[in-house]
């Protein structure tokens, strides 16, 4: 019996740990075949290979992101192999049994929650050996009505075998993020969470879990992303495991957590900022809403104030990312509100700040109290909310607007001193500034067209002197420090125009080159001849003082010059203000307009 876990992932980076489980699990009374791909492959395509592979049986994994891909693969799958025994599991399938059952008549099977156990009983039924009311955990038709067999009693996850010792997966250990979890369940009741629905938490056996992580380091892997929903929920584990993955790492591996920030102990941060390397680790941390209402609607306990302490210790240390989500379409939060928890939450400034839109998952108890907040929502996945009581579409409209350019210019860290300045400065609220550029960005035609990075420059220079933003004078000299310095190599042609003329150019450069100090000490050692000068640096005027910048973070509204030079060897940059005296002098000669 030839017999296939498929799924379609998000992304070619991704991988797919439940596959994984039920090929182990089924281990060895079933060889089972893994075949990953991905929702942006033609599903003619996956078809195909699948085909190609002569199955008798094909389980696939289903979520929100993949189920009206994976919906079409079985249609086709069905009409190609009219024999095959097509069974559907995860998240998805398992809080709507009969709808699926109904909508999809070409299926055979559908594995109710957690699926190791009842996907090897299933084919052992398969193979002859079982009844199929023996099989717990599992839904079909029988005479054209839906048959829900009893719910499986749950996994003692301890005598889980290893999802991560096959072969096959090594070659793309370094390629792709390796997801692992040690514990199931989530002590919470967040009411638009899955996790909301499994009560209590289990763990997996510790010593096993880090002689798979020692196994995936030695292979190569490189983003190890834990998947436990709350990590730190028991403090004593969660430095048990940081420790291990501190004593034990391999330099290059990041490991990423999902972290209740309000629930970490002072003295927790505090072991990692002292003893973490910096980049090890990365957290994820839910915040979703700063609305005491609105949190109280959807079940969700959270402190706020200790989730900034936490979120502020952490960033303090400078050891870990952060990464925060926000969630609009919660019930109660209106624009206003959302824009209050944005501003709250942008305050703390994390690398990367996430703006998902609610979506009404199957099974969540917010999706069964819909009508009671006035929701609509999308018929089909992923269920992202049109509107409700206190929000509509037109309102979120406005903040996919926001959720476009924050990704461009915040999280993407391509003009962090800009930005920094532009939303603290030109703008009542880091979240107007999102707004007002967001709403722009759509009225330009911008969100149907693709960019390079010079575009991101150029379209938030047209929006600042079109708005007649106050500040943009020194908004665009930043944006010009940050593109200088993070860019590699030498550019050809800069965004902007040329703030000195040719001429002038060569006159600096002489007095540059017959006195170097005039740049600094550091610039002096690197003893550049005339030739070296012209092809690898770049010399820039600035609205305000470049060495006080640097020194302190200030800005100095005195013009002044600095000289950009890019390292052939690696293409990285260096930025040296010229002297203040000198550059003086030279400005009341050459500087007629910034």
């Amino acid at each position: 019996m030839k017999v296939i876990a498929s799924t379609l992932n998000a992304k070619f980076i991704h991988t797919n740990l439940a596959i994984r489980y039920l090929k182990a699990y089924a281990a060895p009374e079933f060889e089972v075949e893994i075949a990953e791909y991905t929702i942006n492959d033609p599903v003619l395509n996956i078809a195909s290979d699948l085909f190609a592979k002569k199955p008798d049986v094909i389980g696939f994994s289903c979520y929100i992101w993949n189920i009206e891909e994976t919906v079409k693969v079985i249609q086709i799958l069905r009409k190609i192999l009219p024999d095959a025994v097509l069974i559907l599991g995860g998240p998805e399938v398992s809080y709507d049994v009969i709808y699926w059952l109904k909508r999809l008549p070409e299926i055979n099977y559908i594995v109710i929650g957690e699926g190791e156990a009842t996907f090897k009983e299933l084919l052992a039924h398969l193979a002859g050996g079982k009844t199929i009311t023996d099989v717990m955990g599992i839904g079909f038709m029988e005479n054209g009505k839906p048959v829900i067999n009893p719910i499986r009693p749950k996994i003692d996850l301890r005598e889980m075998p290893s999802p991560f010792r096959f072969p096959e997966d090594i070659p793309n250990l370094s390629k792709r993020v390796t997801y692992i979890e040690t514990s199931r369940g989530c002590p919470f009741s967040c009411q638009f969470c899955l996790s909301s629905i499994e009560v209590g938490v289990r763990y997996f056996n510790r010593e096993n879990i880090k002689e798979d992580i020692r196994y995936l380091m030695k292979n190569g892997a490189k983003t190890i992303k834990f998947v436990d929903r709350t990590f730190n929920i028991s403090r004593s584990y969660a430095m048990e495991m940081f420790q291990f993955l501190i004593d034990e790492h391999v330099p290059g591996t990041v490991f990423q957590f999902e972290i209740t920030g309000d629930i970490m102990r002072p003295e927790v941060i505090e072991f990692l900022n002292e003893n973490a390397p910096k980049g090890l680790f990365r957290f994820e941390i839910g915040v979703q809403s700063t609305n005491d209402l609105t949190n109280e609607l959807v079940k969700r306990r959270q402190n706020f104030e200790k989730l900034t302490r936490t979120v502020t210790m952490v960033k303090d240390g400078g050891k870990i990312v952060q990464h925060l989500d926000l969630i609009a379409g919660l019930p109660e939060e209106d624009y206003n509100s959302f824009r209050k928890t944005f501003n709250d939450v942008f305050a703390l400034k994390p690398e990367e700040l996430q703006l998902g839109f609610l979506k009404m998952l199957r099974g969540t108890g917010l999706r069964i109290s819909a009508k009671q907040f006035g929701y609509t929502y999308m018929d089909h996945a992923p269920y992202e909310i049109l509107g409700n009581n206190v929000i509509d579409f037109n309102d979120i409209l406005k903040i996919k607007q926001v959720e476009d350019v924050l990704e461009k210019y915040w999280n993407n860290h391509r003009m962090d001193n800009a930005v920094e300045y532009i939303v603290s400065t030109c703008f009542e609220t880091p979240f107007d500034f999102f707004q007002r550029f967001g709403a722009y960005w759509d009225q330009q035609g911008w969100s149907r067209i693709g960019h390079q990075l010079e575009d991101l420059f150029i379209r938030l220079q047209q929006f600042l002197r079109e708005e007649n933003v106050e500040g943009r004078a020194i908004a665009e000299g930043l944006m010009k420090f940050d593109y200088l310095l993070n860019i590699r190599y030498k550019p050809r042609k800069p965004w902007w125009k040329p703030s000195l003329k040719k001429e002038e150019k060569a006159y600096i450069y002489k007095a540059v080159l017959a006195k170097p100090e005039m740049a600094g000490s550091a610039f002096a050692r690197l003893q550049l001849k005339e030739r070296d000068l012209f092809k690898h640096t770049i010399l820039e005027l600035f609205p305000f003082s470049i060495s006080d910048y640097l020194q302190s973070g200030r800005i100095v509204s005195q013009p002044s010059m600095a000289l950009v030079y890019f390292d052939p060897a690696d293409g990285r940059s260096s930025l040296f203000p010229l002297a203040k005296k000198q550059a003086t002098n030279m400005r009341k000669r050459l500087i007629h307009d910034i």
